[in-house]
């Protein structure tokens, strides 16, 4: 009887002071798209700043090994959440419409493909028609790879050679002339060339946006039981995530000891100019400056989702509606993040 007036005396004296019950925050398990790379800053710092936690979430973030292996862990449920590539995620869908749990994309972070082809300057390779019958290097896996066609397409680009490698051979091969040019991310193979001694002057760089491929890139996606099950934990994500960019948009520079914190190996000066080249080129483009932090536009998305169908050569047709759900984001005052160029 002593311990429930107590019990009683404590919530009463709660409730009065404007304090809730405490009550155990909802584990979410999110994996990243790659390592602990600058870009992992976005999510790394509202972590570390608390901001998960004010939604009441406990969230543990882990590297990831590529979107493609990124979307499976969250369509197995081992993950609840990750970060991924939009057309990685539509190949999924379309090449196994009868699993079940589908992720979906819940926020655009990355509003343009990071792919783009790269060549030294003295291979000769200075718009996309000279790569015509070049011999082009990449991982099977590279998104810049599976969409190369949709790139020649777009740029009346004939035949090429491909070779594969794993992907810390990639740069070293172009540096060593074992291929002509090569597909990656701007942010990551640029850098990686030239940490390997090569100028950013001698670098021809054809990023995909730039030469008419209107690619979405990377996006928060979700399990769909977590959509069921707790929509307010998704919400609450968001919210918190989108708090975290902006202030990582607003200083990447001090954003940088966030990763750092998480893995201490790395280049401080080398993640930070990549985080700052990612944030220019995909994150603060003049595309989500126009179309909002977060969103897509519907034509844009379908558009996309014929490209993959074709290029990637899916078994099904990818629907866009069953891609992409934004109605848990914040509000497009909360994400007016982006700032003036």
């Amino acid at each position: 009887m002593k311990k429930r007036l107590f019990l009683h005396t404590a919530l009463a004296l709660a409730a009065a002071a404007g304090v809730a019950p405490a009550h155990a925050a909802t584990p979410i398990k999110f994996q990243l798209d790659w390592r602990f790379e600058g870009p992992a800053a976005f999510f790394l710092l509202p972590a570390a700043k608390g901001y998960f936690k004010e939604a009441g979430l406990d969230v543990a973030i882990d590297a990831g090994n590529g979107s493609g292996g990124t979307v499976q862990r969250v369509a197995s449920g081992a993950y609840d959440m990750g970060f991924a590539d939009m057309a990685a995620l539509m190949e999924f869908q379309a090449n196994n419409p009868d699993v079940p749990n589908q992720p979906v994309a819940v926020m655009m972070v990355y509003n343009n493909t990071p792919a783009s082809v790269m060549a030294l300057k003295k291979a000769g390779i200075a718009k996309p028609a000279d790569l015509t019958g070049k011999k082009l290097g990449a991982p099977v896996f590279d998104s810049g790879r599976r969409a190369f066609p949709i790139f020649a397409k777009a740029n009346q680009v004939g035949a090429v050679q491909w070779t594969a490698m794993d992907p810390p051979l990639r740069e070293t091969m172009l540096m060593r002339g074992d291929v002509d040019a090569i597909t990656g991310f701007t942010f990551t193979s640029l850098l990686n060339l030239e940490a390997r001694g090569a100028k950013a002057s001698d670098v021809v760089v054809m990023q995909y946006p730039d030469y008419g491929v209107k690619l979405y890139g990377n996006a928060i996606i979700v399990s769909p039981k977590l959509l069921k099950d707790n929509p307010d934990a998704v919400k609450g994500f968001l919210r918190a995530f989108t708090k975290g960019a902006k202030e990582v948009i607003a200083n990447p520079t001090a954003a940088i000891a966030h990763v750092k914190e998480r893995d201490g190996i790395v280049n401080t000066a080398l993640e930070t100019r990549r985080l700052k080249l990612a944030i220019d080129t995909v994150v603060n483009s003049p595309d989500a400056r126009a179309e909002g932090f977060g969103q897509v536009v519907p034509g844009r998305l379908s558009l996309m989702a014929s490209q993959v169908s074709d290029a990637f050569g899916t078994k099904t047709r990818i629907d866009p509606a069953k891609v992409w759900n934004g109605s848990l984001m914040p509000g497009a005052a909360e994400r007016d993040i982006l700032p003036k160029k």
